[in-house]
């Protein structure tokens, strides 16, 4: 797998957890560090940690693949994973205000969190032809024959 498509997978997977302000950053040739930066908001602490499980979980059962460095604690409000190149950042709101990652590396352009799919081709119109259809006729009844009673 990439490191363009894992930092997608991770945004993703963040996002189905309702992770806000999900943002990735191409980090090549500005930082040492890391190749992308995923950077998403959790509300609260349960969150923190719900964002968190669901990308590893996610990642070891559909890439088959662990994170080479987890770091941070609920306390810090700042939860950070590594995945190769890619490092993730999941922070309360108060604290991505605080460090503003985006900021610091304002230099990195920010990339899409999908790839969009190529549009169908159009189809050619095939006209329709109108047929017409005949009009139901209506069966009168049949006259049921009435059976006289025999006389004796």
């Amino acid at each position: 797998m990439e490191d363009l498509e894992l930092a997608r997978a991770c945004a993703l997977y963040a996002d189905d957890k309702k992770a806000e302000n999900i943002r990735i950053l191409d980090l090549r040739g500005l930082s040492p560090i890391s190749d992308y930066f995923v950077i998403c908001t959790a509300l609260s602490t349960p969150q923190l940690r719900a964002v968190r499980d669901e990308i590893i979980e996610r990642m070891k059962d559909e890439h088959d693949t662990a994170p080479n460095v987890k770091d941070g604690n609920f306390e810090s409000q700042w939860i950070i994973l590594v995945y190769g190149n890619v490092m993730i950042h999941i922070l309360t709101p108060e604290k991505r205000e605080y460090y503003s990652l985006e900021e610091l590396w304002g230099d990195a352009p920010e990339l899409a969190l999908t790839v969009e799919a190529p549009a169908p081709e159009p189809q050619p119109k095939v006209k329709k032809v109108a047929v017409k259809k005949a009009a139901a006729v209506k069966k009168a009844p049949a006259k049921r024959a009435t059976k006289k009673k025999a006389t004796k």
